[in-house]
């Protein structure tokens, strides 16, 4: 079976990709998910590693365990990330992560003092924003940054490779927040040696969705790029 990505310019892809959070319940068909999977395993990494491992939970076993996540997280399970995830934001970086939450919160019509409307988003996560699919990410837990950062490499090659598809994505660091839950799932022993690094809800979105209204804009260059001759 022939698949053909709907869009191909690496420019354009760069310019029109956004996160989306809000997806229909349309399931990618299996030829093209594998095709998704298989292209992205392009991506470059130190010595050829490829140290990432995608785990890959689709259909209706993905909206049941949805459903369980979100009730076991608002039920009190607690977290338990596999690495130390402080965010640390100061300065500049944190007036980014505050200018992006204006924005999502904006288009959603959720006031800044609505602390109920603001959890009711944040535990969006856990439902996958609604997709049909959702990959978690992890690398072997005795890698270090330097993997992390192929394992980054890999993430925005796959997240570009979907947007060829026509597929929306949104990579969640959030997900990352409860990794016995989903070792549970996946069946892996509460000892395995893969580290939950994030996850990534995906499929096609909801054009209806008021998330999906959300823009964020970029530093300018000489921000966070200086020249030297």
């Amino acid at each position: 079976m022939s698949i053909t990505p709907q869009e191909t310019d690496l420019f354009s892809l760069l310019e029109h990709r956004y996160s989306v959070r809000g997806f229909t319940d349309r399931v990618i068909e299996k030829p093209v998910l594998q095709e998704i999977f298989q292209k992205s395993q392009q991506a470059p990494s130190n010595c050829n590693t490829q140290p990432w491992q995608a785990y890959i939970i689709s259909g209706e076993r993905c909206r049941q365990f949805a459903k369980s996540l979100a009730e076991a997280i608002v039920s009190g399970a607690p977290s338990k990330p596999d690495f130390d995830v402080t965010l640390g934001f100061f300065d500049e970086y944190r007036q980014r992560q505050v200018d992006c939450a204006y924005a999502l919160y904006g288009s959603m019509g959720i006031e800044r003092g609505d602390k109920a409307g603001r959890g009711a988003a944040m535990l969006r996560n856990y439902d996958f924003f609604g997709a049909p699919h959702v990959a978690f990410i992890a690398m072997p837990k005795s890698f270090g940054i330097v993997n992390a950062l192929d394992v980054g490499i890999y993430l925005q090659t796959l997240n570009l490779v979907m947007e060829s598809y026509g597929v929306g994505s949104c990579i969640q660091g959030a997900l990352a927040y409860y990794p016995d839950l989903v070792r549970k799932e996946l069946g892996l022993p509460e000892d395995d040696s893969m580290q939950i690094l994030c996850g990534i809800s995906f499929g096609y979105e909801d054009k209806n969705h008021a998330a999906n209204n959300t823009r964020t804009v970029r530093a300018d260059l000489g921000e966070n790029v200086s020249f030297y001759e």
